[in-house]
């Protein structure tokens, strides 16, 4: 009787040893399974993952697939590759703001068309990006702070994107095909002008200055070869001429001969 209280009070001290042994566990390879300076809270009933001011240089893996929020807002990374968020089919809001993304592939944002409503890619180093980037997708988007060229591409895109309403005076033309827009909103400057109807009238003059110098260098050569062969054949008149008459009526038949 002894013994067996003996183990049974020792079997319970053991079970709850293992137990805390098994959390401790899990504890720390969830902990290590998370960049530095990142971590997972439960906030407002959502599941949200903070990576925020971290130095990643990428989009970090084995984010938890039930995640609803992912802040990767004030790092340094360079691009978005295609299926970056593929794995998180439950996600709600990203926010990839101040960081220096000037690449965004397509695909990028592939699998997030169903559930994400809030995207921002504010105050980053994007240029042009290609509509097909933004396919499918019905986030609002923030767009803003970023060294935008303002062209047919950027019209484009902007046409396709539900741009978030408070930040879309703030899509500044850091760059123009038409100087008189740099500086400007680009919402305002396309009230103005069709960026790709300028885009198509540059094209076609471009073309027609082309046509026009090839045109130009074809009639040049022709001029010049006219001349060339007159010059040619005033020197072999002289030369003529400045033969004696016999071997002048020689070479004159040989040359109609010839030209027979």
């Amino acid at each position: 009787m002894l013994l067996l209280d003996w183990f049974l009070s020792h079997s319970f001290s053991m079970w709850l040893l293992l137990q805390s042994f098994v959390l401790m566990t899990l504890c720390f390879h969830s902990a290590t399974t998370f960049p530095k300076g990142c971590y997972q809270a439960e906030e407002d009933g959502y599941r949200t993952f903070r990576c925020s001011n971290a130095q990643l240089t990428e989009v970090p893996r084995d984010i938890p697939n039930d995640t609803n929020k992912l802040y990767l807002d004030f790092n340094q990374i360079t691009f978005i590759p295609s299926d970056a968020f593929q794995n998180l089919p439950v996600l709600m809001e990203l926010d990839l703001s101040h960081n220096t993304i000037s690449r965004l592939e397509t695909g990028a944002f592939r699998g997030l068309s169903e559930h994400l409503n809030s995207l921002d890619l504010s105050s980053n180093k994007l240029v042009s990006v290609n509509k097909d980037v933004f396919m499918n997708l019905k986030a609002k988007t923030n767009l803003s702070s970023n060294p935008w060229l303002c062209d047919c591409v950027l019209q484009e895109m902007i046409r396709l994107v539900e741009l978030d309403p408070g930040s879309s005076s703030s899509i500044l033309c850091d760059r123009s095909i038409q100087e008189e827009h740099v500086g400007k909103p680009f919402l305002q400057a396309v009230k103005d002008v069709d960026f790709c109807n300028v885009y198509k009238k540059t094209t076609d003059i471009a073309m027609l200055v082309t046509m026009f110098g090839w045109f130009t260098m074809v009639i040049s050569y022709l001029v010049y070869y006219v001349r060339q062969n007159q010059e040619d054949a005033r020197r072999h008149l002289e030369y003529l001429k400045s033969l004696p008459s016999k071997q002048r009526k020689s070479e004159e038949s040989s040359t109609i001969s010839t030209v027979v």
